[in-house]
């Protein structure tokens, strides 16, 4: 029996029909009408990075205007027509790469074929890949043929770099633009091919494969062709295996290392970039990486309404926008720069290692150079102390105002004396006890809001808008006087999210789920804390009171 020919994934499973394309549906429904109707253009321009279907594209539309029997808009696959285009071997679809075919002598070839009419079928397709590259002469031979085609004829120009063609080949084409793909476009194929080829994967592994594809399905394919073939015989393809074969790292180790520079832990940082790299992690892909995380941080620092557009977990989003409430934004630019300038660095270095442990290091320690980012990093480094200081001084004289507090320390000195005197005459004293202070409850927390408070873990984890749990998460309950619920934030930005006029969609959806989960009516209110204002000043703490009623006496 003949050996079965091995296909790479992204060959096996290439679309056949524009049924099986996704994430390209106003492209391919565009094309579908045209067909249907009969408005078929003489060119077209397909232009986006690679492995976004262009080309798969193309060779579908080819098949589809030759069809025999198409079926709203989408080729049979039957025919002779589409079996002969699939195997490559119609002379109706011409496929050319002017990467190699780029002079003019290629073009007049191809202009002398387009004088005969098709032999079968209805139309001659030329596909010209990566058209970018004919040379001046070439786009001047084609473009007469371009503006006036044979009717016969249609002509798809792909490529990755369309400001690199002429205006005047621009301006006779259609063009469609093929962005880069999301995460979860390219994780659904990508969890029907391992289902089809019975491969077991998390969907946590399948998602990080998407995500490293950077919106190349192509690329994505070919990741798991590589990740199926190391894990061969394994068990299922886990997220910590990927991790591995892919030579990256969880994203929260990035946080963990951004917080180290930022607290100018130098020795600890070196000492994480050592633990990655001897557990086999690449270290130009890591320091891309980190780049990448610091860029979702800039992001988060120019506005926090960029989390809804980030294609990142909730747990990572939470970490995220932490660490960038840590930072300045020209710190977090210089970390961008200077990592930058080590990505180049290091990719032509024998002493790959030693630059990037010198780069960490002046990443940790800004008073190290003198440009302006870093004198302003530094001088954010003395206000944040500074800042850490007045707190520091305002909470002692907040202690030493605090007449209960002084009046406690007061008996408590007298009846220290009382009590020297008591031993000096044989006598046992005892100290008397400081009264216990802290925030008068409210006459009365409602019960309905007591109960949100004890389940609200398992409230919040099952909020259905992943932005809204995310943020609502950063903020502590509270009741007021009315017994509302009380939702308070320490952060404006945050707050504006819920108390902003435009966002009544936002506190709808919040309040019909917590009536949903408790099926009880409650009234909800949102506060932010002011400057300097603390939560435990001005609020009850509703986890405190939870907390109170669960634990046991240990008086009775």
């Amino acid at each position: 029996m003949a050996e079965q020919k091995f296909l790479a994934l992204y060959r096996k499973y290439r679309p056949q029909t524009f049924e099986d394309v996704r994430g390209r549906d106003a492209i391919v429904r565009t094309l579908k009408n045209q067909i249907i109707t009969g408005r078929v253009s003489h060119s077209y321009l397909f232009a986006g990075t690679r492995g976004t279907g262009k080309t798969t594209i193309a060779k579908i539309f080819a098949k589809a205007v030759n069809c025999e029997h198409p079926h709203d808009g989408n080729p049979c696959g039957e025919c002779e027509m589409c079996r002969a285009i699939a195997e490559d071997r119609s002379f109706n679809v011409v496929e050319m790469d002017a990467a190699s075919n780029n002079s003019v002598e290629d073009i007049r070839k191809v202009i002398e074929e387009v004088s005969y009419s098709p032999s079968e079928g209805k139309k001659r397709v030329y596909i010209i890949d990566e058209v970018h590259m004919l040379s001046g002469a070439a786009f001047n031979a084609l473009l007469k043929t371009l503006e006036e085609p044979p009717e016969y004829a249609v002509f798809i120009l792909c490529t990755t770099e369309p400001n690199r063609l002429p205006v005047t080949i621009l301006s006779r084409c259609q063009r469609f633009d093929f962005g880069r793909l999301t995460t979860e476009t390219i994780a659904g194929r990508l969890r029907e091919v391992a289902d089809a080829e019975h491969l077991e994967a998390e969907d946590r592994a399948l998602h990080y494969i998407a995500g490293a594809a950077d919106g190349s399905m192509r690329d994505g394919l070919s990741l798991l062709d590589q990740c199926n073939a190391f894990n061969y015989g394994a068990g299922e393809l886990t997220y910590e295996r990927t991790l591995e074969i892919l030579g990256a790292v969880d994203p929260s180790v990035f946080s963990t290392l951004f917080r180290l520079v930022h607290d100018g832990r130098a020795a600890e940082a070196v000492r994480k970039l050592d633990e990655l790299l001897m557990q086999g992690r690449e270290l130009v892909q890591l320091i891309t990486d980190f780049i990448w995380y610091l860029r979702n941080l800039m992001l988060l620092k120019a506005s926090e309404d960029t989390a809804r557009d980030m294609d990142v977990s909730g747990e990572n989003l939470t970490r995220m926008i932490e660490d960038e409430r840590k930072a300045e934004m020209p710190e977090i630019q210089r970390d961008i720069r200077m990592l930058s300038e080590l990505t180049e660095q290091i990719r032509f270095s024998s002493n790959r290692r030693i630059l990037a442990e010198a780069g960490l290091i002046r990443l940790c320690r800004p008073q190290m150079d003198t440009d302006t980012d870093a004198l302003r990093v530094r001088v954010q480094q003395v206000e944040r102390l500074m800042a850490e200081r007045d707190r520091y001084i305002a909470q002692i004289q907040q202690t030493l105002q605090n007449p209960a507090l002084m009046a406690a320390l007061s008996d408590a000195g007298q009846q220290g004396n009382m009590h020297g005197q008591a031993a000096g005459s044989g006598a046992a004293g005892t100290a008397a006890a400081a009264p216990a202070t802290g925030k008068t409850l409210p006459k009365a927390i409602p019960e309905e809001v007591r109960e949100i408070a004890r389940n609200w873990p398992k409230i919040l984890s099952s909020m259905p808008d992943n932005y809204i749990r995310v943020f609502l998460g950063l903020a502590k309950l509270s009741c007021d006087e009315q017994g509302d619920l009380v939702f308070v934030f320490d952060n404006p930005v945050t707050a504006d999210t819920f108390t902003n006029k435009e966002h009544e969609k936002t506190r709808e959806t919040v309040l019909n789920h917590i009536r949903a989960q408790t099926g009880k009516d409650v009234s909800v209110v949102y506060k932010c804390l002011d400057n300097h204002e603390k939560f435990t000043d001005n609020y009850v703490d509703l986890s405190d009171v939870v907390k109170m009623e669960i634990e046991p006496d240990d008086s009775l």
